[in-house]
């Protein structure tokens, strides 16, 4: 991998903008194909949303996304490719709920079998499974209710169904916990089709089995990294795509040191970064609506580390949901395989970011600790190491762990503007999958999908397959790599640019 200082012009079949595993996904597709491309990331890692940092003792910390489930099929693949081993999230002993009351509830599995709230709370999310299996994710335009739903929030349907309190409280931490959101800002229709693309809402919510099954030994970026070391110096860090222009005759993506030209793009951003390119021509309608309707959620992740993971020896998991004032919602045990020493991970989602955010270093710390300490014991307040990715305040993701549609987005803009090329432009993203949409997995089958339709456009199928006509794993045969977009005119062509 290379960073570039320097003006130059760099020509290759795509340019793929964005370094996550969309980004990094689609490279790798056309890789294997022997497409010539170049990649341009922003940030100076690849990785995207995903972030692992390696501390001084050798252990990863995964600060943004970390799990895998065994249903996610293209991110196992793609680790098996690369000899990424994973391990079993660690769920053994009792998990604690932390009621505002200042209770505290010891369960096994989801929740307790006879908690605050949890009769209406089951049958209300079963209602949701029984939507969500309705809804086409391929043409969620398709489903039946479709229109109906997305003009309603999940708030206005959880109000309509249940006015027990303590149900309440577990939804609105449930829809906190998968986006990053309140109930009153996310459409109905989205938590179902999000719903749908994991398979039901059991698999969004529990471990094993489920989207929380293992983590990555090497760090939940080990095969992001892996990936990049394989495309080698076609990867260019520290490259911000600042504009895009394209035409029928191919695109030029710009940034400060760079212009590259191609005969197609993949842009594989989240989309608070798509909004911050400037493209030439400006974007039609409906994906600059689409892009409107899709906040980015708020959410911090927060660890602390102790010289063991004491709670174990309590007979506690480590796991623990908080309903109370505190700014944690959720708490896992986030230790390494071998348990060498403890880690606790919380999650501070929301509106709770709000208030978090506003404290100074000192006292988001205090108050994290706090949390912890109602869900560990004392021993919780000790830690040897805090650490916090508040990722709001990320220059380049902006928020996490993905963007979510706002009531009206998908019945106004959905069919035209979700995932649809335009022109030589392909949209890749997690936001932008069928299957564990707001996934590491839905960022992987993503990239496969938007680099499919570029190989398509550039084998001159009939020009670019419609997104809902593939599937992620459709390969192109015969690509013929020849043949670049029109040569840029002077203004635009540094002195001895050359690849």
């Amino acid at each position: 991998m290379e960073r570039q200082s320097g003006t130059r012009l760099i020509e290759s079949d795509v340019v793929v903008v964005g370094g996550g595993y969309a980004g990094l996904a689609a490279a790798l597709r056309l890789h294997d194909h022997a497409v010539d491309f170049t990649l341009v990331e922003a940030a100076d890692r690849v990785g995207g949303r995903v972030l692992t940092e390696i501390r001084p003792d050798g252990g990863p910390v995964d600060h943004g996304g970390q799990w895998v489930g065994p249903t996610q099929t293209r991110l196992v693949e793609l680790a098996a490719r690369f000899d990424c081993p994973t391990f079993p999230t660690w769920e053994k002993g009792s998990h604690i709920e932390v009621w505002h009351d200042g209770t505290r509830v010891p369960y096994t599995g989801a929740a307790p079998a006879d908690g605050p709230g949890v009769t209406e709370y089951v049958r209300v999310t079963g209602l949701l499974d029984e939507l969500a299996r309705t809804v086409d994710t391929v043409r969620p335009w398709r489903t039946a209710r479709f229109e109906e739903w997305d003009a309603r929030t999940a708030q206005s349907f959880f109000r309509s169904e249940t006015d027990d309190a303590d149900a309440l409280r577990r939804l609105a931490l449930a829809v906190q916990g998968l986006w990053c959101t309140e109930p009153d800002e996310i459409s109905l229709f989205h938590v179902l089709f999000y719903i749908a693309a994991a398979g039901g809402f059991e698999q969004l919510m529990e471990t094993r089995g489920c989207a929380q099954d293992s983590r990555f030994g090497t760090g939940a970026a080990g095969p992001a990294r892996a990936v990049a070391a394989l495309l080698g110096d076609r990867v260019r860090l520290g490259e911000q795509a600042l504009s895009i222009a394209y035409d029928a005759d191919g695109v030029r993506v710009r940034t400060s040191t760079t212009v590259l030209r191609a005969r197609r793009a993949i842009v594989a951003l989240p989309p608070h970064a798509v909004r911050a390119v400037d493209f030439a021509p400006p974007l039609p309608a409906a994906r600059d609506g689409w892009l409107s309707h899709s906040p980015m959620g708020r959410v911090a992740k927060v660890h602390a580390v102790y010289d063991t993971p004491f709670w174990r020896e309590e007979g506690l998991s480590g796991v623990a949901t908080l309903y109370d004032d505190g700014p944690v919602g959720v708490v896992f045990d986030n230790s390494p395989e071998d348990g060498a020493h403890g880690v606790l991970v919380g999650f501070v989602y929301g509106d709770r970011l709000d208030g978090f955010a506003a404290l100074d270093e000192a006292g988001r710390r205090a108050a994290v600790l706090e949390s912890l300490v109602s869900v560990a014991g004392p021993g919780a307040g000790r830690p040897r190491d805090y650490m916090e990715k508040i990722w709001t305040l990320d220059p380049f993701a902006r928020g996490g762990y993905e963007a979510y549609a706002t009531p009206g987005g998908w019945s106004g803009h959905g069919e035209r503007g979700w995932r649809e090329p335009t022109g030589p432009l392909h949209w890749a993203g997690t936001e932008t999958a069928s299957e564990w949409n707001g996934y590491i997995d839905g960022a992987v089958s993503s990239g496969y999908r938007a680099a499919d339709e570029a190989l398509a456009g550039l084998a001159g199928a009939n020009g670019p397959a419609r997104p809902d006509e593939m599937n992620g794993e459709n390969k192109v045969d015969g690509v013929d790599g020849a043949g670049r977009p029109d040569e840029v005119d002077g203004a635009d062509r540094p002195e001895g640019a050359a690849r």
